[in-house]
Formats: C-alpha cells, structure tokens, sequence
C-alpha cells in the first residue's frame, strides 16, 4: 500500500484510522481469548502498523494528519467491555504518544475522535434493544474529521474531540 500510495502521489497528506471490531461485551474472566486477540489486532496493531509504514510517505506532505477513531469508554474502563475498551484506551495512548514525539520533529499531527453513539452495526451489537432510529447518522459525526484531515487544524496535535 505504501509503495502504491507514493508511486501514485509521492505523498500522503492524512491518515484516519475509522476501522474497528467491538468483540464480545463480557467479563474479563470470562473473555474469549482467540476474540481478544483480534480485537487488539483490528484496534490496536493495524493503526500501529499502517501508522508505521505510512509515516514517511506524511513526513513528505506540507500539511500531514493521523486521526483515531476513539470512543466513550476509553475514558474510564466500564464492566463487560473488554477487549474493545482497553483497545480504545490503547488508542488514545498511541495518539498521545505520536503527538509527543512528532510535536518536535515533525508537522504530523496526532489527534483523536469520538464519534459517539452513532448508527452503525457496531452500536447494534453492542446495543441490540436500542432504537437506531435515534441514533446520529454516521455521515453527521464527520466535521471534526475533516477539520483534523484539513488546514485549519495546524499546529493542532494530541488532542481528543467529542463529534457531539
């Protein structure tokens, strides 16, 4: 991907790690450990990994951007949420972390987003009797994403946003 990525355009000016898998809701004495595992692999090691691979082709952009896609319970750790949970904490760790070390050397910016209860098959999992019908459309949580991806945000970098 990276060497598609700059033989295309030399460059990537933004990166937004939205992907993730929430796992089972249980207790961690309970938790399934085949499932932990690929939840911190889809939520943890694959914005790792891309991050990592991808960050020479932002260090090339006049205006780079990493965004993570971070959630409610990331804040303080909630019974029965497991895997997801620490992963989200997890991310906001690897985005602070990034920010620190960039802050110096670097014009990337390290930021983070929590979209909220937004209607997605996620929330539906984790939340099967909720009305969806009254949930935030996906498409409505998307301005503080582009506002991080663009320029009005330099010099903005290790900071949290709440989409609501």
């Amino acid at each position: 991907m990276a060497e598609a990525i700059g033989g295309e355009f030399g460059r990537l000016d933004g990166l937004a790690h939205v992907g993730g898998v929430l796992g089972d809701r249980s207790p961690i004495a309970h938790y399934d450990v085949p499932t932990w595992l690929k939840v911190m692999h889809v939520n943890v090691n694959a914005p790792f990994i891309l991050t990592k691979i991808l960050l020479p082709l932002l260090g090339k952009s006049a205006d780079p951007s990493i965004v993570f896609t971070t959630s409610g319970v990331s804040i303080k750790g909630r019974a029965y949420w497991g895997a997801y949970a620490v992963s989200k904490f997890a991310n906001e760790g690897m985005m602070q972390v990034l920010a620190d070390e960039l802050a110096t050397e670097s014009p990337i910016r390290s930021n983070s987003v929590n979209p909220g209860a937004v209607r997605s098959p996620m929330r539906a999992k984790a939340y099967p009797a909720e009305d969806a019908a009254k949930l935030t459309r996906p498409e409505a949580v998307l301005a503080p994403f582009l506002y991080l991806l663009g320029p009005d945000s330099r010099g903005v970098t290790g900071c949290r946003f709440d989409a609501k």
